[in-house]
């Protein structure tokens, strides 16, 4: 028997998301503007943007067209359409962002933590800034995303606390504690997965000559240790969703001997005081000269990360590494990682992140972006 035809409100529904998935793009478009970018019809796209006024969704902008013709009407979204929570959870403080379907951040809040940080005090704090950005847009967000600065349990989203964590001392869940605050879902996932995100989607921006590669594992190198695997466009997370957790990979430490990577940096006293967490400042002392042992800390450490890079590059077989962290793109830490790496049997380019700063919240806020549009442009799904 021939397949059934699609109901009318199914094809009313899907002329409608083309509309304001355009919409969600640009700004402000007229009817004919709308008909041109999706490939629907004047008369399809007239009668969309009717069903769509009349149920709030867009509003006629009061702005008409000029020059020769008829005049057209431009349209937009209504200004209540919602907003994204994005949020970072470091050990610099806890940043609240409320980000709008256009991308523009519209509101922000931070908060402070000590370290290392309790449960209870990062629950409060998380809290105080949804709050706040949530008061001062003056409505709930209709989902959530976080970056934490620690490992996240895949099945849970749970923050996971791991022998050695310089951050975090227990766990909690970032998706309870924004349950009441928020009206959709809530996406959890580690600092380091979303910068690897970040550095992915850098291969969009049509100014960069040599965009990232859909393969390549994203090194992070900063007070904590970590690794993202990107195989084929996507974020590898692992049944526990641990990839990447490198703090415990055994390399050489001084004098060849064998130890897990954290313990390189208390062998060589870059830690900070009472803190598994790498004494950043120091460290760049260090390599920079200001020390008498430069020559000989510099080779130390390049040749415990190359130990991960090797392994990274014989179980993930990326095409580029990616090195990035407040310490990881310092050039005479990266010009001795490359040169070392470059004599191993197996290895790849090596090259810098292009975002340092805020590169974790650019990930998490592009995630968060992309799925308040896909909510919007599906909002009058039967």
């Amino acid at each position: 028997m021939p397949p059934a035809k699609p109901s009318l409100d199914l094809l009313r529904s899907l002329t409608d998301e083309h509309v304001l998935r355009a919409l969600t793009e640009v700004r402000r478009l007229t009817r004919a503007e709308l008909a041109t970018r999706t490939g629907l019809s004047k008369p399809t796209v007239s009668d969309s943007v009717r069903r769509l006024c009349d149920a709030g969704l867009l509003v006629d902008t009061g702005e008409r067209t000029t020059g020769r013709g008829r005049v057209g009407s431009y349209y937009g979204l209504a200004d209540d359409v919602g907003h994204a929570l994005v949020v970072g959870v470091a050990p610099e403080g806890i940043v609240a962002e409320a980000v709008d379907v256009h991308g523009d951040v519209i509101a922000t809040a931070t908060t402070g933590i000590t370290r290392p940080a309790r449960a209870a005090q990062v629950v409060a704090a998380l809290t105080t800034a949804a709050r706040a950005v949530r008061d001062d847009v003056g409505a709930r967000p209709r989902l959530a995303v976080v970056s934490a600065a620690d490992p996240v349990d895949r099945a849970t989203g749970r923050l996971v606390h791991l022998p050695d964590s310089p951050f975090l001392l227990g766990e909690l869940s970032p998706a309870e504690v924004l349950a009441g605050l928020v009206d959709g879902p809530v996406s959890v996932d580690n600092d380091v997965n979303w910068a690897a995100r970040a550095e992915r989607d850098a291969a969009d921006d049509p100014d960069l000559d040599d965009p990232s590669p859909e393969d390549l594992a994203y090194v992070h190198l900063g007070e904590g240790l970590g690794c993202a695997v990107v195989n084929d466009g996507v974020v590898r997370r692992g049944h526990g969703g641990l990839v990447g957790e490198i703090a415990h990979v055994l390399v050489d430490g001084p004098a060849g001997r064998a130890m897990p990577l954290i313990d390189v940096f208390g062998a060589v006293g870059l830690r900070r005081p009472g803190s598994t967490a790498v004494d950043v400042p120091a460290l760049l002392t260090a390599v920079r000269g200001g020390d008498p042992r430069a020559d000989e800390v510099t080779t130390t450490i390049a040749r415990a990360v190359c130990g991960v890079l090797a392994a990274a590059v014989a179980f993930a077989d990326p095409a580029l590494v990616v090195v990035g962290g407040s310490w990881g793109t310092e050039p005479a830490v990266l010009g001795a990682v490359t040169a070392a790496f470059g004599r191993f049997p197996r290895h790849v380019p090596i090259r810098p992140a292009r975002l340092v700063d805020g590169a974790a919240l650019a990930g998490a806020r592009n995630h968060a972006l992309d799925q308040l549009r896909t909510a919007v442009a599906t909002a009058t799904r039967p």
